[in-house]
């Protein structure tokens, strides 16, 4: 049986390091598109037009049942065979495209259960107070629906974070890939991935820690200020 070759180890770590910061970079980019694309998924689903309501739960459905790893094949492998020319993407907007728009079906539920928890009074008191549809969202809605939202939002930037590897498959340099080569280049693929591994839990670990502890923050927050929320609301409407 092969041992553990500790200078193996050490001499994967600037190639996977370099992978590392491809990877971060990555997840940060897949997660602010995810954040704005949820938010359009949000805005055509309350548009009270059925026909559409029931297209975009339709395709909702077909992206969430189809695995992320398919889309990134079919953004990458299938497009460029599409008849008339295809379209050609690069690795990047691949994974970018892909994951952001899989994850965004996701966090348009979160920003939907968000939405719904506002008290049915502080839509009836804005409307009350007759302020335009900008000022009833942005003023009164969204600072109420986004902060309780905002642990399980950092629960899916750890989720994607995890599945950023996937985007190795489309010839995106990140870390899985750069131990992938590395293990080639030495035929030795134990080191190399091993590292791989306790990166990720370097950087996984402290971040769900540091999520759970913002999420009882938050909620303590939420509950003393919900109340007071709406007591503001009325009074103003009086």
């Amino acid at each position: 049986m092969e041992k553990f070759n500790w200078d193996l180890f050490w001499e994967s770590f600037p190639a996977v390091f370099q992978g590392m910061w491809v990877t971060l970079g990555l997840t940060i980019a897949c997660y602010v598109f995810a954040m704005l694309f949820g938010f359009v998924w949000v805005i055509l689903k309350r548009i009270p037009f059925k026909p559409l309501q029931w297209l975009v739960a339709l395709v909702l459905e077909f992206i969430r049942s189809t695995p992320p790893l398919v889309q990134l094949f079919f953004l990458f492998f299938g497009l460029p065979m599409l008849p008339g020319g295809g379209i050609t993407l690069s690795p990047i907007t691949v994974a970018i495209l892909g994951l952001g728009v899989h994850f965004s079906t996701y966090i348009s539920e979160i920003y939907r259960s968000g939405i719904e928890a506002v008290d049915k009074g502080q839509w009836e008191a804005s409307t009350a107070l007759n302020l335009s549809t900008k000022d009833k969202w942005f003023k009164i809605i969204l600072p109420q629906a986004i902060p309780p939202t905002i642990p399980m939002l950092g629960n899916y930037l750890i989720i994607m974070f995890k599945e950023i590897p996937l985007t190795s498959s489309v010839s995106v340099a990140g870390m899985l890939l750069m131990a992938k080569e590395f293990g080639a280049d030495h035929y030795a693929y134990l080191e190399p991935y091993t590292l791989v591994a306790l990166l990720f839990l370097l950087l996984s670990y402290p971040s769900a820690l540091l999520i759970k502890r913002l999420e009882i923050k938050m909620n303590r927050r939420f509950d003393k200020n919900s109340s007071g929320g709406a007591k503001k609301l009325s009074k103003g409407v009086a």
